[in-house]
């Protein structure tokens, strides 16, 4: 029953999402019929504060200055060993002036490298990775947010001293967006190198979370060994396919500041492992049936949301470039309507939604928390697809207006989009 709850609640955000989007006039009652699928009571979506609040700890000014000085440690290293470690140059997408820049994509070996020391020092030295998350997780959270309002004053500080101009809106704003597209240090561009201390701080805080109940437990529940390679499965095939982020709407136009600093260094890593600790902490065993549904979803997730990015960064590298074994059709010679983009708009924020949902569901029904990150997701999401489709109707004018015509599935495929799906 858990189960079918929790993918009910992500069928319901997904309803939410396209009754959000600006093309669908939603009344009252069919945004309380969506809300209706996820079939949660509010006993059910306060169940697990408590337990939130108590797991908060007092901090002390000296542990978060012990914390702070080791990520700071943590972040210097990555960005000096990105600056020293090989990597291929990739031409990256033209920005707002025109320019193209050249990227070192080595994020792979850096990862390796991280992870092959962290392994190293639990074998050979003896180490744990548990206390990250029994004692240090509070006050490295507390120091990752000190550390980005610290590096995002910098980068402000360092954009002025190179000539770029604020934008005249006042200085919080500035901050907050930033003022200068790429900041680079040493050859290193500083805004796609953070996605490494926040990618490989993510799988550190998540295998210490199976570290953390093996020591309680002397073992991994399934759902804590489904938990691990959900994760893993996720940061691995982002690497594989890493120069794909050069196409993301963030790298190619958003200037660098503290919106993304925050996203990279805080939310990802401290936040998208929000479920290890109900599983942690909560370690009942789950039934096979539902545990292999959900891992039959968050396959499914994770399918189309690399496949729709890998195929679209490939379409925009390489417009003849084979799709699903045939050649890509294109709208106006502009539009890509083949492959998972006829199947959907948006059906990338799709898969996005279902592998997030997919993973909280490990957790069970009786807490918020697990699925928290979803919730939010699927909050950015509505707001994300707002924007790109005002920003793409700019762009291509009647062109898209087409588009939506023949592609009119948002983010459920419908009718045509099944057809394109299983007639490929």
């Amino acid at each position: 029953m858990a189960l079918l709850s929790s993918l009910s609640a992500a069928h319901a955000a997904s309803q939410l999402v396209d009754l959000a989007a600006p093309d669908c006039a939603a009344t009252p009652s069919q945004i309380d019929a969506a809300l209706s699928l996820a079939h949660v009571t509010p006993s059910q979506l306060t169940a697990g504060l408590p337990q939130l609040a108590a797991g908060l700890p007092q901090l002390a000014a000296g542990d978060v200055l012990i914390a702070l000085l080791g990520y700071a440690a943590f972040f210097f290293a990555l960005l000096q060993a990105a600056r020293l470690l090989p990597g291929r140059r990739v031409l990256g997408f033209a920005q707002p002036d025109g320019q193209r820049k050249s990227y070192r994509i080595n994020g792979l070996a850096l990862f390796a490298l991280t992870h092959f020391i962290v392994i190293g020092a639990t074998l050979l030295c003896g180490a744990s990775l548990a206390p990250l998350v029994a004692t240090w997780f509070w006050p490295l959270f507390a120091a990752a947010n000190i550390f980005s309002l610290i590096w995002t004053v910098v980068l402000y500080a360092g954009a002025r001293a190179r000539g770029h101009q604020p934008s005249g809106k006042g200085l919080l704003p500035d901050l907050w967006l930033g003022i200068e597209l790429n900041p680079a240090w040493r050859g290193v561009d500083l805004k796609t190198f953070a996605y490494q201390p926040s990618l490989i701080g993510l799988g550190i805080l998540v295998a210490a979370f199976g570290y953390a109940q093996h020591e309680q437990l002397g073992h991994l529940t399934p759902q804590m060994i489904a938990y691990q390679a959900f994760w893993w499965l996720y940061l691995l095939t982002h690497y594989r396919d890493e120069p794909g982020i050069l196409s993301m709407y963030d790298v190619i136009a958003e200037k660098f500041g503290f919106m993304l600093v925050w996203g990279d260094l805080v939310l990802v890593p401290f936040f998208y492992c929000t479920a290890g600790w109900f599983l942690l902490h909560n370690p009942e065993p789950m039934g096979a049936l539902p545990l292999l549904a959900i891992i039959a979803t968050f396959s499914l997730g994770l399918w189309v949301f690399r496949g729709a990015n890998k195929q679209k960064h490939t379409f925009k590298v390489n417009p003849s470039a084979p799709i699903w074994g045939a050649p890509p059709q294109l709208l106006g010679g502009r539009l890509l309507v083949s492959g998972w983009w006829g199947v959907g708009r948006k059906i990338n924020y799709t898969g996005e939604l279902t592998l997030y949902f997919a993973t909280a569901a490990l957790a069970g029904l009786g807490h918020i928390g697990p699925f928290l990150v979803p919730i939010w997701l699927l909050c950015l999401l509505v707001h994300r697809a707002w924007r790109d489709e005002q920003r793409c109707s700019a762009k291509y004018g009647a062109l898209w207006q087409e588009y939506r015509r023949v592609v009119p599935g948002r983010l459920l495929p419908g009718p045509t989009g099944l057809r394109r799906l299983f007639t490929r």
